[in-house]
């Protein structure tokens, strides 16, 4: 064999085995695959609608229908910049890549979508696609919503043409090349976006179907909770694993009782959604209590009930990241417990056990609850520092209100107190370091 041949071998080996791992990452499995059975279209199906709203709403205006799937599909957190007005867009998203910022879409005619049509509406929701025929970037995330009825997307475009007009036009996104290619979207849509709507499955009960359309359609909770693979699309080959949001990790919630919500009872779960709290399990923060506040939160108890029954059924998927026990409450007195000669214990004396208590159980209210958190029992301490950095905002979950300490102390002195924090009231501590907060600052 020559030299030539060698090589023309070994080059079309690696081309081979590229194209092989490429194909690996794009036909990945459905959000639904998993569920084994029979998918129907909605024309066939038997049993009570899956779509649309809930037996609560029969009888209300389109509009009022809207408002309902609206709140289920979590627009406003999206649209809503801090202290801007509702669905007037400009909040930042704060990438590894650059910054994108959300659009307007109230019904104003020049900087919102007042001059929409039904058909451009539903081709921005379903393909990603704007008005103008520009590709949208996946963090609107249409490849879940390409599972909504095209009834239902009409809907949310009535609730939202029935709102005040608001003359607001985002900032220009700053992302760098390639990524500022908009035309790379649509390989990257055509790769991993199904455009295909919600199919119930038959063997699947009323309820269940009922929860995977909320959860993986209006809710599209994968795009948080979900990895992302080469390509930034979800990666269903380990669903629910985990995600990254804004800098803040979405916890695994899959079945996995040591690491997912597997140990978690019905009671518990739907809880958390719908009030951002659940006794031993801690409250919701961050963006997840974002969603709770703006969209969980207005469901009703049928359709929280029914996003639980989803939810418990996904193959559990185990992670190294948190223990198998969560720690349970720490000593009342200050002077036990683990050491800290960083400084951190004193910070946290001073600024935080009035709220939080030595124990972790919370001085005033369950919200302020540390005992049994995932944050306080993961190693990397990402959230707590997040936490600390951004706080709550007043009226959050209509429960306790925790300032930004962002401000107030050094990366060094928020990464002792995070460690502190998760030494006392965790299985395992963080060992953070002052580097790692000024990162997680730079998306906060």
């Amino acid at each position: 064999m020559t030299w030539r041949n060698a090589v023309f071998g070994l080059a079309t080996g690696l081309a081979l085995a590229a194209g092989a791992f490429l194909a690996w990452i794009v036909f990945g499995p459905g959000a639904l695959d998993f569920a084994d059975g029979t998918p129907v279209s909605l024309a066939s199906y038997r049993e009570v609608s899956p779509v649309g709203v809930p037996r609560e709403f029969v009888g209300a205006s389109l509009v009022e229908r809207g408002e309902y799937l609206a709140r289920a599909a979590d627009c406003e957190a999206c649209h809503t910049k801090k202290d801007g007005k509702p669905f007037a867009g400009g909040r930042a998203f704060k990438l590894p890549f650059g910054t994108l910022y959300t659009p307007n879409i109230t019904p104003d005619r020049e900087t919102g979508i007042g001059d929409w049509t039904d058909a451009q509406f539903l081709r921005a929701v379903h393909q990603g696609i704007g008005r103008d025929g520009k590709r949208l970037y996946p963090a609107f995330p249409f490849p879940s919503y390409t599972l909504l009825t095209d009834g239902d997307v009409l809907a949310i475009k009535a609730y939202l043409f029935a709102l005040a007009p608001v003359r607001a036009v985002a900032p220009a996104n700053t992302l760098i090349f390639p990524f500022n290619q908009r035309w790379l979207m649509a390989i990257w849509a055509t790769l991993f976006n199904p455009d295909k709507r919600f199919q119930p499955i038959l063997e699947r009960s009323p309820e269940w179907n009922r929860g995977a359309y909320l959860v993986e359609a209006a809710g599209h909770c994968g795009e948080c909770h979900s990895p992302r693979n080469l390509l930034q699309a979800l990666d269903n080959r380990s669903k629910f694993a985990g995600g990254v949001a804004e800098g803040w990790l979405a916890y695994n919630i899959t079945a996995d009782k040591p690491a997912g919500i597997g140990a978690w009872s019905a009671d518990e779960l739907g809880g958390y959604l719908a009030k951002g709290h659940a006794a031993g399990r801690g409250a919701a923060s961050g963006p997840m209590a974002e969603v709770v506040e703006a969209s969980l939160r207005h469901l009703v108890s049928s359709d929280v009930q029914a996003m639980v029954a989803y939810l418990r059924s996904i193959p559990p998927v185990g992670n190294d990241n948190l223990g198998p026990v969560a720690a349970g409450r720490a000593s009342a007195k200050a002077g036990e417990g683990p050491t800290d000669p960083s400084g951190g214990k004193r910070i946290f004396e001073g600024a935080c056990v009035s709220c939080h208590a030595w124990t972790g159980a919370g001085a005033l209210i369950g919200t302020a609850e540390l005992t049994g958190s995932r944050a306080v029992n993961d190693p990397r301490g990402t959230n707590v520092a997040m936490m600390i950095l951004s706080g709550t905002g007043p009226g959050s979950l209509g429960s306790a209100y925790m300032p930004s300490f962002g401000a107030a102390y050094t990366d060094r002195q928020i990464a002792d107190v995070a460690n502190f924090v998760t030494s006392r009231f965790g299985a395992r501590p963080s060992k953070l370091t002052g580097a790692d907060v000024a990162r997680l600052r730079t998306l906060n």
